[in-house]
């Protein structure tokens, strides 16, 4: 009941939002907003406010259309390579004739938001490689017939997804699909696949979260599995393609940040209104970007979220040598001709210093100069990939362990 309850109450809100946005477009089409009058930019914030007071469950687009290459700007394209019910291999296609890039895939992580969170890292990766990125669909958009999707099922997408690209290509991971990309590389390396990736960047990954445990960390052991079952499973209405499919619903994962954090948000929407009141347009229009993509959620399947919780973060499963795949035990050991940078950041607070690092540990079998590890200092976790720090100090470590595989 817990998905329809949500449903029904965004139904209910819905006449609101649409009469506020009437009515602030009326106040901007008229002599009103015109006037002068001191309380009309009070009235003409507040409504814009209420008007925006609602989540999204489309993939807002990622808006790169041109990008710097040398010194000329070059126009980009989306163009999707490959696709399946449950996500998308999507290319940047530039025209860049004569100049091959070395080709990339970046690992989006699928925790409650769309690809799109990663467009900051996508646009830098832009100007020197050639981009792809796995662009997941929302679970509740997935009739019940498409089948399960589970933690295997991601891992076969990634592995699927680099034989797309051929061999040679290189592969960055953020966040939470640390795991999987490791695994996908050690499965492919044991086997010898020729599209085993050239280079594997791990950008602040739970690859081992017995290190330095932080709050996230803490709620997934204070807890059984099953109570993540219980409280956190809900079914997706069947006005939705994918009604009557179990899962972890985006809405559900975004109160759990938000809850981290919850006084910063309400800052920043005090601010917003603050900034629209007084017609600060610039600022306002900052940190709606920032809302719209963040208000934009998706779906996880029951299968992929639950077995996330207990094999990442409870059983840590991959760490201690225990995780599988099609019933054989995934090995970093067999990993021997891939360069590993790992990256993470000081002041994270859902992946701690150490977590990422430990994939060094899980992969002996590299030789020391095929390994690099950077601390970066005074950022969190979206520092570790977006912002300026991201452009000007990690990437071209990024960069440099690309081409050094090359």
């Amino acid at each position: 009941m817990l998905y329809y309850a949500y449903q029904a109450q965004d139904d209910l809100m819905d006449p609101f939002r649409i009469l506020a946005r009437s009515a602030l477009e009326a106040m901007e089409n008229s002599w009103i907003s015109r006037s002068g009058v001191p309380f009309v930019g009070n009235v003409s914030a507040a409504y814009e406010l209420i008007a925006r007071a609602h989540l999204t469950h489309s993939r807002p687009p990622f808006d790169i259309a041109s990008v710097r290459v040398g010194k000329r700007d070059v126009s980009v394209t989306e163009e999707v390579a490959y696709s399946t019910a449950f996500g998308s291999l999507l290319h940047f296609k530039k025209d860049v004739s004569g100049a091959a890039q070395p080709r990339v895939l970046v690992v989006a992580p699928l925790s409650g938001h769309f690809a799109t969170l990663l467009r900051s890292t996508v646009r830098t990766l832009l100007a020197d490689n050639d981009v792809y990125i796995t662009d997941w669909h929302n679970a509740r958009e997935a009739p019940l017939a498409d089948g399960e999707f589970g933690m295997e099922g991601y891992i076969r997408h990634i592995m699927t997804f680099l034989e797309k690209l051929g061999p040679g290509a290189h592969m960055v991971a953020v966040c939470q699909p640390c795991v999987q990309a490791l695994a996908a590389t050690a499965i492919m390396a044991e086997d010898d696949n020729p599209c085993t990736p050239a280079s594997l960047t791990l950008m602040a990954g739970p690859i081992d979260c017995r290190l330095n445990p932080t709050k996230v960390n803490e709620l997934a052991t204070t807890r059984p599995i099953s109570w993540f079952e219980n409280n956190l499973i809900a079914t997706v209405p069947h006005r939705f393609k994918g009604g009557g499919r179990r899962v972890y619903p985006g809405f559900m994962q975004l109160a759990a940040f938000m809850s981290m954090n919850l006084d910063r948000h309400v800052k920043a929407h005090v601010e917003l209104y603050n900034n629209l009141a007084a017609g600060e347009m610039e600022k306002a229009r900052q940190t709606k970007a920032f809302y719209d993509e963040y208000f934009a959620v998706l779906d996880l399947t029951a299968e992929f979220y639950l077995e996330t919780v207990k094999l990442v973060f409870q059983d840590y499963a991959l760490a201690k040598g225990e995780l599988t795949f099609d019933g054989r035990t995934v090995d970093p050991r067999a990993i021997r001709k891939t360069t590993l940078l790992t990256v993470e950041g000081e002041r994270d607070d859902i992946c701690s210093v150490g977590q990422t690092l430990a994939a060094h540990d899980l992969t002996p079998s590299l030789r020391p100069y095929r390994k690099r590890h950077h601390l970066q200092a005074g950022v969190g976790h979206y520092g570790v990939f977006s912002g300026k720090k991201w452009d000007t100090q990690i990437y071209p470590l990024v960069r440099n362990a690309i081409l050094s595989s090359e």
